[in-house]
C-alpha cells in the first residue's frame, strides 16, 4: 500500500515507548489509560498543527502586541466507546472545542459496524471535525462515521487513531480523498478475524478495564 500525501504516521521516541507499553498484554489498566494520554496528546498536537489564526492586539505589562486566537471551530466526534480515551488530549488544547458522540459496534458475525447512538454539535459545517478512534482496522465504522458527518453538512473532517492497518487505511483513501488520516502506526495487516495485527487487542476493554 502507497499511502496519500493526505496520511500522517507519527514517528517519535514517546510514540515509539508508549506503543510498547500499549501492546504489552501485562500492561495494566492504569499504565495503559497513561500511555494512551500521552501518545493522544502527540496525534493532537498534529492534528491541530495547521489549523488557521486570527490576529488580535492585546495589552502586555509593557506593551501592545498582536496576539492571537484559534480562527477555526472545533468539534470531536469519539466513536463510542474507545474513541472516549483520545478526546481529553485534544480539549487540553483546545478547552472551548465541542464533543459529540457516535455509537458504533462491531457485529461479531458480519464483521461490520453497526449505529447505535448518535449526539453530533450544531455547525459542523463551519468546524473541523476530528473523529477519534484507537483503531482503524477494516474502515468500516470509520467510513461510517465520515459519511454520517458528510450528510449532515460537515466539510473539514480528519481522522485521528493509535493505530492503523493498511486495509483500513486504504478504505477511508479510496472512499474519501479528502479527509486526512493520522496515525501513531501503521500495522502490518487484518488477520481472518479482521484484528490488527500485531496490534493491542480490544483498545476499548483495554480502556475501561473490561478484559
Amino acid at each position: 500500500m502507497n499511502p496519500a500525501a493526505n496520511f500522517t504516521e507519527i514517528k517519535h521516541p514517546v510514540i515509539a515507548r508508549d506503543l510498547t507499553i500499549l501492546r504489552n498484554k501485562k500492561t495494566d489498566t492504569a499504565n495503559f489509560r497513561l500511555a494512551l494520554s500521552r501518545i493522544s496528546t502527540i496525534l493532537a498536537y498534529h492534528a491541530l498543527n495547521n489549523i488557521s489564526l486570527e490576529s488580535f492586539e492585546v495589552e502586555t505589562p509593557i506593551q501592545t502586541t498582536t496576539g492571537y486566537k484559534l480562527g477555526t471551530n472545533i468539534v470531536v466526534i469519539p466513536i463510542l466507546r474507545a474513541g472516549l480515551g483520545l478526546v481529553d488530549a485534544i480539549t487540553t488544547f483546545v478547552p472551548d472545542a465541542r464533543v459529540g458522540h457516535l455509537g458504533m459496534y462491531r457485529d461479531e458475525v458480519t464483521k461490520k459496524p453497526v449505529d447505535y447512538y448518535v449526539n453530533v454539535p450544531d455547525g459542523i459545517e463551519n468546524a473541523l471535525v476530528l473523529v477519534v478512534d484507537p483503531m482503524l482496522a477494516t474502515g468500516g465504522s470509520a467510513c461510517d462515521a465520515i459519511s454520517f458527518l458528510k450528510s449532515k453538512g460537515a466539510r473539514e473532517i480528519r481522522f485521528i487513531c493509535l493505530i492503523a492497518a493498511p486495509e483500513g487505511v486504504e478504505a477511508v483513501q479510496k472512499q474519501f480523498p479528502e479527509v486526512a488520516v493520522i496515525t501513531a502506526a501503521l500495522d502490518e495487516r487484518l488477520n481472518e478475524n479482521k484484528f490488527i495485527v500485531p496490534g493491542l487487542g480490544d483498545a476499548g476493554d483495554r480502556i475501561f478495564g473490561t478484559t
